[in-house]
């Protein structure tokens, strides 16, 4: 796909949706810039594409380029996936966002995102159930804190707050185990 026709779709989509340029851009990105992306004079960045596949309601697969692999290596289902994943993550539906990314067979080149994202999915359900199912928290966080030193992503504020919870939880279980001890003897 070339700028010139990629412009066109998205020109076509902002038109068919009534809206103008200022209102396409709102404080993403500049109306200048999004007149040189349609007029084909820019090429916009994947996070670029991303925000204005949403806000046009397109497909992000329509914006990418197709059969030009050197010029864009992840495959558009893929990108897909991981702004899905993000949309759940930031509405906090983390097992639906682990559902969404899948197994690590399946990623292609988008795996460090996928592991940064996980890392993060998996210490909000930890941090989530934390108290009604301690066991299945523990899981979680232990999952989240090797997660998060995976990728180029790797954060180490994660495992640290995946570990600070592990220990949280760690003590609740010992205090629960004395109590059990005590009631006995």
């Amino acid at each position: 796909m070339t700028p010139a026709e990629r412009g066109r779709i998205i020109k076509e989509a902002r038109i068919a949706k009534k809206m103008t340029q200022s209102e396409v851009v709102g404080s993403f990105i500049t109306r200048n810039m999004l007149s040189q992306i349609e007029s084909g004079n820019a090429t916009p960045s994947v996070k670029t594409l991303e925000y204005l596949a949403q806000t046009l309601d397109i497909p992000i697969s329509e914006l990418m380029p197709r059969g030009d692999e050197e010029a864009y290596s992840e495959p558009a289902a893929d990108l897909e996936r991981l702004i899905r994943a993000k949309e759940l993550f930031s509405e906090r539906e983390y097992s639906q966002a682990i559902d969404v990314i899948g197994d690590e067979s399946e990623w292609g080149d988008l795996s460090d995102e996928f592991y940064a994202i996980l890392a993060r999915c998996y210490y909000g359900l930890a941090e989530t159930i934390a108290e009604e199912n301690t066991a299945r928290a523990v899981e979680y966080a232990r999952e989240a804190a090797a997660l998060a030193e995976r990728g180029i992503y790797a954060n180490p504020a994660v495992k640290t707050e995946a570990l600070k919870l592990l220990n949280s939880l760690a003590e609740r279980l010992s205090s629960y185990y004395a109590g059990l001890i005590s009631e006995i003897t």
